[in-house]
């Protein structure tokens, strides 16, 4: 076995299997580390996909490599979800379309490390040939040496997404624009859900589809579920009606239902650009319990800026809508007085059914950052906020001009 190649385009077919060999999951790529020496990168380990989670495996856990499967030497494994440590370990799949010496990188392999039992290392990398399909050449097949620079900007841009993934989101955007589509995609596995989702947000549509088109269905379903809801049919909008159906399915189903309602309309009308999650309250709550659910650090400015009053039940579509209660009203008010006694009926309510351009002119008639969207029986559905309005009512391609100023 020693002087064996293993590619890494058959590896990921092959099953994972215990000492005892009963199936536990299948391979689904290989990790390397190492390789800032003159040796090549040594295999750190393997990730095996195990019913819907992707786990981590080192490579002294494996005893066997054969064509039927890996097997495992001993013991169980953690089932904790795999995280790529970016700048300290390099996913061979990452390499696999990057362009080296005029062709594409389409495969790599890895041989058993020299005198060293169980330990693995980068061999050599396939290269594709040129010609037509009906003519294609073979592969070319080079040593891992003469792939040192492509190793080498891998890892750098790996460290550069785990220093982007520090910074605000804005800030984020503004930066991964800079990097080539390879090096977004490294960011986005490195990232967790909930800071990928931030990012994402940031990022015109077209960017988002980019960024996630190479993610598995359960990953961009929990970045979607981490998602604001208006956010994320935005996002499903870009598309095919299948691949939305799908993952639409796989998201979590309270997350998944306000989506599905915001995708009923169309996407330049206030019940397309609302979101469906604003505070919203009965008038039997008092101020104090209203100023307490806008102390919430996670909410943004505008929907911060008031609560919405409605009758029973308050998940939208809500009970009969009354009216907004902003928030320096509040402040003026007694802590245990009403809403109900704090209602202004101003703004004017919106139909969902309402362009974005005259959803953002009455924003600007009123003066406010937020407009209540109710349907005919006078139920709130959400609430415009004037952030989402203004990213559709300016020019295409508004943030990356913005970014440089």
């Amino acid at each position: 076995m020693a002087d064996r190649l293993i590619y890494v385009s058959r590896l990921v077919r092959l099953s994972l299997v215990g000492a005892d060999g009963a199936q536990i999951g299948q391979v689904s790529d290989v990790v390397l580390t190492g390789g800032a020496g003159t040796g090549p990168p040594g295999v750190n380990g393997f990730v095996v996909r195990v019913q819907k989670r992707h786990v981590f495996i080192g490579a002294g856990r494996i005893g066997e490599i054969e064509t039927e499967g890996v097997r495992l030497r001993r013991g169980a494994i953690n089932l904790r979800q795999f995280q790529l440590r970016p700048g300290e370990q390099l996913v061979v799949g990452e390499l696999f379309g990057r362009r080296l010496r005029g062709s594409r990188i389409i495969d790599a392999s890895i041989a058993p490390a020299p005198d060293e039992p169980h330990e693995w290392e980068l061999a050599t990398l396939a290269l594709a040939g040129g010609g037509m399909p009906s003519r294609r050449k073979p592969p070319v097949i080079i040593g891992w040496e003469e792939a040192r620079e492509v190793l080498r900007d891998e890892r750098a841009g790996a460290r550069q997404a785990a220093e982007i993934g520090h910074l605000h989101p804005v800030e984020m955007a503004e930066a991964i624009r800079k990097l080539p589509l390879s090096r977004r995609r490294v960011l986005a596995d490195a990232l967790e859900d909930e800071r990928l989702a931030d990012l994402l947000e940031e990022l015109s549509e077209e960017e988002q589809v980019r960024i996630v088109e190479d993610l598995d269905l359960e990953r961009t379903a929990r970045v979607l579920d981490e998602m604001e809801a208006d956010d994320a049919a935005d996002l499903l909008g870009e598309f095919s009606a299948e691949r939305r159906l799908e993952l639409l399915s796989a998201m979590d189903p309270d997350e998944a239902a306000p989506v599905r309602r915001l995708l009923s309309f169309q996407p330049d009308t206030a019940g397309g650009l609302m979101t469906p999650e604003p505070i919203i309250l009965e008038p039997t709550a008092t101020v104090a319990e209203a100023l307490a659910r806008i102390r919430d650090p996670d909410l943004r400015a505008p929907l911060a800026a008031q609560v919405f009053v409605c009758l029973a039940p308050t998940e939208t579509p809500t009970g009969r809508f009354l009216g907004v209660a902003h928030f320096q009203r509040l402040l003026r008010e007694a802590p245990s007085k009403t809403l109900g006694r704090c209602v202004d009926d101003a703004p004017e309510p919106v139909a969902p059914e309402c362009s974005d351009q005259m959803v953002a002119h009455r924003l600007a008639a009123y003066d406010v950052v937020a407009l209540p969207v109710v349907d005919e029986s006078g139920r709130l559905l959400g609430a415009v906020t004037i952030d989402d309005v203004l990213d559709r009512v300016l020019p295409a391609g508004w943030r990356v001009a913005g970014a440089g100023t």
